[in-house]
């Protein structure tokens, strides 16, 4: 048992002890004339042992503060199972009602003593009690003495029983309250010397928690705010921090990765925020934790890191531009030397005439596919049907030359497929995407173009766009090799004789742009797949304009 429990009890037995014997010496006063003065003498010593033991053992053990032992536990009981016996013999042995008082020892010696201890005792105040009876008042054994025996071995086996279990789970809840109390002094230690600010308030918005931390990142004294509505107070110091928190008491709903700004000593301070919700019961208002810490100089590094991605960028895109306006280049200047040295025939002056046009041809179409995709982007944005813009790009791209011979199919779910974009812009993209597919599949190949919703089907990894529309693009011809489909949309990168390489970068840009997502697969035809998942109107949304093709 717990020392400070077994104190608890021992407050009570010295409290319960000198009643007891006050009560009997203030009897034997009053009854002086008339009880033998041996009894009288007997009440005094006893009420004198017992109030200078009480006193010494209060002593030791509430005010010097000592441990009891178990030898001193051992020692009370006993001690009281004579008191006990003393004054059943002073107040008529067989006929005295304080008899009754050995339960109390006895339960006393179960609750303070192991198990052994507290039978140990019971069996100690029948043979006390038995004793007095016969060698005391010379009574035989009575059916009367013998109930009371047996119920005090009884009471002696029950509240030992009981007294054990009592103890041990005494024993067990002190192990757990002082791995709890080091628990909390473990984690108010760590909390404190966490540089990621912790802030928690209540169902009623109020202030429960905050640690060093949140207070030096907010710039603010959080401790006089606590048990204060604060939300507001938040609100102010880093806006939106309040209603972060306010959106995971009421709407149950965490954050993970969200973004502040506040301003301590007049310097601008961007804060990442997580928020979690606590559950504190059915008919209760959750809590929620704010964990927040200093993320300005990784948004630095960020900045940072995207200027370099872009002007690594601009550098690989500028040699290969390069590298395709080499070529021309060559061809032009080698052409041009040979018809400045005057010495052809009118047959081959008319040759590299044709090839300095062509060439030159070739350049100014290179550029201006090239200016065209470095600046492509949504001119408009407007309510459009997806499926008018892809039969009219169809009827359209059926016209060039290079689908001659090549069959084009259409797989259009019916009804309007409302989403909000650049008409122009998509009806281009697609253009793109079946002119390549038209290319690749050759005279006798096949290109066959799907359309439909795809609400509520299992989708690849990156397409988590809303109310999603599903296009693709799919030919008969040799298919893409695996190692090439990892660059197939980087500009100027083509597999084709003559290809300029912007085709599928243009396709890949116009999807992005709509916040859409591009995957190429390998067809049902044997060649290349192209799939486009664009985020579509929700579901009853008005009619859109079509836009011009």
């Amino acid at each position: 048992m717990p020392v400070l429990r077994a104190r608890d009890l021992l407050r009570w037995l010295y409290l319960g002890r000198l009643t007891l014997v006050t009560g009997i010496l203030v009897a034997a006063i009053r009854l002086w004339f008339e009880a033998q003065p041996s009894d009288t003498l007997a009440t005094a010593a006893m009420f004198i042992s017992a109030a200078g033991l009480t006193v010494w053992s209060f002593w030791y053990t509430h005010i010097n503060g000592y441990e009891p032992s178990e030898n001193f536990l051992y020692a009370q009981v006993v001690f009281d199972a004579l008191l006990v016996t003393g004054i059943v013999h002073v107040t008529g042995g067989p006929d005295s009602g304080f008899a009754s008082v050995y339960i109390l020892v006895i339960a006393s010696g179960a609750l303070l003593l192991p198990l052994p201890g507290g039978v140990l005792i019971g069996g100690l105040a029948s043979i006390l009690y038995f004793a007095d009876l016969v060698w005391g008042y010379q009574e035989t054994f009575s059916i009367f003495v013998g109930l009371r025996i047996a119920l005090f071995t009884a009471i002696a086996l029950v509240t030992g029983i009981l007294g054990d279990r009592v103890r041990r789970a005494g024993q067990a809840l002190g192990a757990v309250a002082s791995e709890l109390a080091q628990l909390r002094l473990d984690t108010g230690d760590i909390l404190a010397h966490l540089t990621t600010g912790v802030i928690t308030v209540d169902g009623d918005g109020r202030l429960a928690y905050a640690n060093p931390a949140a207070a030096t990142l907010l710039g603010r004294d959080l401790q006089q705010l606590l048990g204060r509505p604060v939300l507001d107070e938040l609100d102010r110091i880093a806006p939106d921090l309040g209603g972060l928190l306010q959106q995971a008491i009421h709407g149950g709903i965490s954050v993970s990765r969200g973004r502040v700004v506040t301003s301590v000593a007049n310097t601008p301070l961007h804060l990442g925020v997580s928020t979690a919700v606590l559950e504190r019961g059915e008919d209760t208002m959750p809590s929620a934790t704010a964990l927040f810490q200093d993320i300005t100089d990784l948004e630095r590094l960020d900045e940072l890191k995207v200027r370099a991605e872009r002007l690594e960028a601009v550098a690989t895109l500028s040699a290969s531009l390069a590298h395709e306006i080499k070529n021309p280049l060559a061809s032009i200047r080698s052409a041009v030397e040979q018809l400045s040295g005057g010495r052809l025939g009118e047959r081959d002056r008319s040759v590299l005439e044709r090839l300095v046009l062509s060439e030159s041809d070739r350049l100014s179409r290179l550029l201006s596919e090239f200016l065209d995709y470095s600046g492509l982007g949504m001119s408009t944005q407007a309510p459009i049907d997806l499926h008018e813009v892809v039969r009219g790009c169809l009827l359209l791209v059926k016209q060039h030359p290079d689908l001659k011979g090549v069959d084009v199919a259409a797989e259009l779910e019916d009804g309007p497929m409302p989403m909000v974009g650049d008409a122009d812009l998509l009806h281009r993209a697609l253009f793109n995407l079946v002119l390549n597919g038209a290319q690749s599949a050759g005279r006798g190949g096949r290109v066959r173009v799907t359309l439909g919703n795809e609400a509520g089907r299992l989708r690849p990894r990156g397409t988590d766009v809303e109310h999603p529309i599903r296009l693709s693009v799919s030919d008969s011809g040799p298919g893409i090799r695996k190692e090439e489909r990892g660059r197939i949309f980087d500009p100027f990168f083509t597999t084709k004789t003559g290809g300029s390489g912007l085709g599928l970068a243009v396709v890949h840009r116009a999807v992005e742009a709509h916040d859409g997502a591009t995957f190429v697969e390998e067809g049902p035809d044997g060649g290349a797949e192209f799939v486009i998942f664009l985020p579509g109107a929700p579901e009853g949304a008005g009619l859109p304009h079509t836009g011009v093709m």
